[in-house]
């Protein structure tokens, strides 16, 4: 079996793992999506307080695309927004804070 390695050319011998709720894991797995990244390397980016750089391509924009409808959806559904939906209105801000950038890069 061939080594996968990191960026810097280091072997990912280590194994990390934890709990989450499935509505944390839920938003996880949201959050590595829309960044275009796969999970293990949007959790390293975001521990190691590394910067998560989206670059725009198409798994990046279907995935953008299918949050707003999820988000729409949701929004629709809710009588009032309150503070039991901190987890939608992040992926708000993600999600435009995201196309937002992906527009300026288009831009420059």
């Amino acid at each position: 079996m061939k080594k996968t390695l990191d960026p810097k050319n280091r072997w990912r011998s280590k194994t990390v793992s934890f709990r989450m709720s499935p509505e944390e894991a839920e938003q996880l797995d949201s959050l590595a999506q829309l960044s275009g990244m796969t999970k293990q390397a949007y959790i390293i980016n975001r521990v190691l307080k590394k910067d998560v750089v989206v670059n725009g391509n198409p798994r990046v924009y279907k995935a953008l695309r299918n949050q707003f409808q999820v988000n729409y959806e949701e929004l629709k559904r809710l009588e009032k927004i309150s503070d039991d939906n901190t987890e939608l209105l992040e992926l708000i801000l993600y999600s435009s804070t995201i196309l937002k950038g992906l527009k300026e890069g288009v831009n420059d």
